[in-house]
């Protein structure tokens, strides 16, 4: 371990670093239960904000000085939340966790789905999918204000928090990269992280992804006395998704869901109108780019006719929105490098994933180095019914994962600042 940022940290530091982090679980399990606690689905704009300050709060006795930016929403959603602390040389590593989930109060009530442990694990709204992985950044932080004070005081931190992450919003992401700036030496994203066969897995790449809207107008009539005359759009609708669907390729890593379909009014009536919408991904930007260019070639399919030969329908497809792939890149690897020297330091591995999910990682990569799957190990996530024989289960986070996540990410800060001495 070179580098006056690592000297002294060696063996009983990091049994230090752990017993720090072991002691605090009780309290770090009580701060889980308190944001689980707080609704903050992405449209409960004053939950969102209820959360941003209570997050803001747990952060300003480490030093951290709030603001709160509007989302591109408005009102209709809360703030963003940035938290800085100046460091004492140009090191700045920037740190990702969002505010909102998907679940509405509603939705808790009517499923009962609330901050408990049972086992080994914490349920409740959240509890992996992100605020574990807020509460994994704060160990990170007050381990290296408790045991690696250097590295601690040293850096600029600039921690950023997502109101809208579930709603993909593009202001977040240049947000992240106006306030890291493009020499900052990492971002670090705190969503749900994973183990396979003992070692972390770390995202290094995400998909990217394209939602688009397909919609087919046909022609209303009379279903007993005019069938004839009518065009059924929900009919035209029904090939148009069978085709866009039929351009996923696993080879190219590209798929298509349809999440969505609509269409017509009554059943006595030919639908004269049928919308779908769905989403296209893939790790590469341009297999992305080609299969919007097949998709494209979609657009305009008119072969449902009515019987009296008089009308035709028309289908339509709208890209609404584009999410850039986080392609594999030289800065993650080197990134996920300083982590797997982290994880031996800890007696454990890890391996490079890519990952079909999106995060605001997306939006980070080009500019900062940039690693994922930060947060506690978990499963679930978006899923708030529960059976009585297993078959759906709540979202929870594994509780004995939150201390090592929490080293490996001490022990990488360190090897970041020595890296940067």
């Amino acid at each position: 371990m070179k580098g006056s940022y690592m000297e002294g940290l060696g063996r009983d530091e990091i049994k230090r670093i752990r017993a720090f982090l072991e002691d605090g679980m009780p309290r770090y399990l009580a701060i889980l239960e308190e944001m689980i606690a707080i609704n903050s689905f992405t449209g409960n704009a004053s939950g969102v904000n209820r959360l941003g300050r209570y997050t803001a709060g747990l952060f300003e006795r480490l030093g951290f000085t709030a603001e709160y930016v509007p989302s591109a929403h408005g009102d209709e959603c809360g703030s963003h939340l940035v938290l800085t602390r100046t460091g004492t040389s140009a090191l700045r590593i920037g740190c990702v966790s969002h505010l909102d989930t998907v679940f509405t109060e509603e939705e808790e009530r009517e499923n009962d789905f609330r901050f408990r442990i049972e086992g080994d694990r914490a349920y409740g709204p959240g509890a992996n999918d992100i605020k574990g992985g807020t509460v994994v950044m704060l160990m990170m932080l007050e381990a290296l204000q408790a045991v690696a004070t250097g590295v601690f005081e040293a850096v600029s931190w600039v921690l950023l928090f997502d109101a809208t992450e579930e709603t993909e919003s593009d202001d977040f992401g240049a947000l992240c990269v106006e306030r890291t700036g493009p020499f900052a030496a990492a971002c670090l994203v705190f969503e749900g992280g994973s183990m396979r066969d003992g070692a972390f897995r770390l995202v290094i790449a995400r998909k990217g992804r394209a939602v688009f809207r397909i919609v087919a107008k046909g022609k209303g009539a009379h279903a007993g006395v005019s069938h004839r005359v009518g065009a059924n759009a929900i009919v035209q609708l029904a090939e148009s998704v069978l085709r866009v669907s039929e351009l996923t390729d696993y080879e190219q890593g590209l798929t298509v869901n349809i999440g969505n379909i609509e269409g017509g009014i009554t059943i006595n009536r030919v639908a004269h109108l049928a919308e779908a919408e769905g989403e296209m991904r893939a790790y590469d930007h341009a297999v992305l780019e080609q299969g919007l260019k097949r998709l494209a070639a979609i657009n305009g399919l008119s072969t449902v006719v009515s019987a009296d030969g008089a009308f035709r329908c028309s289908t339509s497809i709208i890209v609404l929105r584009k999410n850039p792939a986080w392609q594999e890149n030289d800065a993650s690897k080197r990134l996920f490098g300083l982590y797997r020297q982290a994880a031996a330091l800890i007696g454990m591995g890890a391996e490079p994933e890519a990952r079909g999910g999106l995060s605001d990682g997306n939006f980070t990569w080009w500019s900062v180095p940039t690693i994922d799957g930060l947060g506690p190990e978990g499963a679930n996530e978006h899923c708030s019914e529960r059976t009585a024989d297993g078959s759906k289960d709540q979202e929870y986070a594994l509780i004995p994962s939150f201390v090592p996540r929490a080293m490996l990410s001490v022990l990488a800060a360190c090897l970041i600042a020595a890296g940067k001495e």
